[in-house]
């Protein structure tokens, strides 16, 4: 089966870790979100990717040169101009040449999905097009479905406030389309799948959906891309992280030997090549290859991506450190702040709650 995967966004909540890539190539405890999604999509008998593409392009194909990553072909779908998501899977079947029953998904959603009894459904109920969906506390930030006693959606209802909310059942950015839902969407410009697509499929009766408590989460704030490294390390996914060091029940190995290191507690990722001083502190945190943790230094629930400094007698809290970003000596990091690639703190420096650009 083929998969439209949405990868063509800026990453704008990320920034300014997305200011030098896509935010599907940051790792997600040590491999990218983007192979991640491929390797969920692969268990369910997706052979084909086509990756529609808008922002920073050739960051995937310098990536995966074979043209396939976790087993799945890729196909590179780059458009000229945004076309907003109905636009984008619009431009990317027709690129690919999609004639049959086919997948879409959001590339920044990490899921465990049963996308097969998903697709199943959809065919049990000759359906046109089938959501995913998910329960949620508030479901005010998304797009609400209900539906009817057979799972036909009886309408599509974009960010409604909470109490307004129909239902807390909301649209998980997993679709099973027809071919000729591509009819529907007008061949050139912005159209929007959630509030133009879906609302017209509504109308006529075809649009389905099913509802999955699985794992689910959309990683698009710092918050949640620190929430998903922690998912792994805490086992609440069932995942392997990338080949490395890990710590397990606090011993730590790296290609089955031992690693010497600091003080290390709670579930940890430690990258090939990284190295923690004898008395730095490293708690529920992933440390990137090649990354350094000096003495005295203390990092918690924290991120390093590759390369990525901390200073001697500093400590980062609750943050994500970009590749190659250096925390001079003595900096208190936390309340989330994200620094960018390359960036730079000078020694002393507290930092609440702040995006730092490289």
């Amino acid at each position: 089966m083929k998969a439209v995967v949405l990868v063509g966004g800026e990453g704008t909540r990320l920034r300014p870790l997305t200011l030098s890539a896509p935010k599907q190539m940051l790792p997600i405890v040590g491999v990218p979100m983007i192979e991640r999604v491929l390797s969920e999509l692969a268990k369910h008998g997706v052979d084909e990717a086509i990756l529609s593409l808008g922002y920073l392009p050739d960051a995937f194909a310098e990536a995966y040169p074979s043209g396939s990553a976790s087993g799945v072909r890729l196909v590179y779908a780059v458009e000229s101009e945004p076309l907003d998501t109905a636009g984008a899977v619009r431009f990317a079947a027709n690129f690919a040449g999609i004639d049959e029953t086919f997948l879409v998904v959001n590339g920044d959603v990490l899921t465990d999905l049963d996308v097969s009894a998903l697709i199943a459904f959809h065919r049990d109920k000759q359906a046109e097009g089938t959501i995913a969906l998910h329960p949620v506390r508030d479901p005010s930030a998304f797009g609400v479905v209900p539906t009817d006693a057979e799972g036909r959606v009886t309408a599509f209802v974009e960010k409604p406030p909470r109490e307004e909310a129909p239902t807390n059942e909301i649209n998980a950015g997993t679709y099973v389309l027809e071919p000729s839902v591509l009819k529907r969407i007008p061949a050139s410009g912005r159209v929007s799948i959630e509030r133009e697509t879906f609302p017209a499929m509504v109308r006529d009766g075809g649009l389905f959906a099913l509802s999955d408590d699985a794992y689910w989460l959309d990683t698009g704030t710092p918050a949640a891309f620190l929430r998903a490294n922690q998912d792994i390390l805490e086992g609440k996914r069932s995942l392997p992280p990338s080949p490395g060091a890990h710590l397990v029940s606090g011993e730590i190995w790296a290609s089955g030997e031992p690693v010497l290191a600091g003080q290390l507690s709670g579930a940890c990722w430690i990258g090939e090549g990284a190295v923690i001083a004898e008395t730095a502190v490293v708690e529920r945190s992933v440390i990137g290859p090649g990354s350094v943790v000096e003495a005295g230094a203390t990092v918690t629930g924290s991120i390093l991506l590759e390369g990525s400094r901390v200073a001697q007698k500093s400590s980062v809290e609750n943050s994500i450190l970009g590749p190659g970003s250096t925390i001079g000596e003595r900096c208190t990091i936390h309340g989330i702040s994200v620094l960018g690639n390359g960036a730079m703190v000078a020694s002393g420096s507290q930092i609440d709650a702040e995006r730092i650009p490289g």
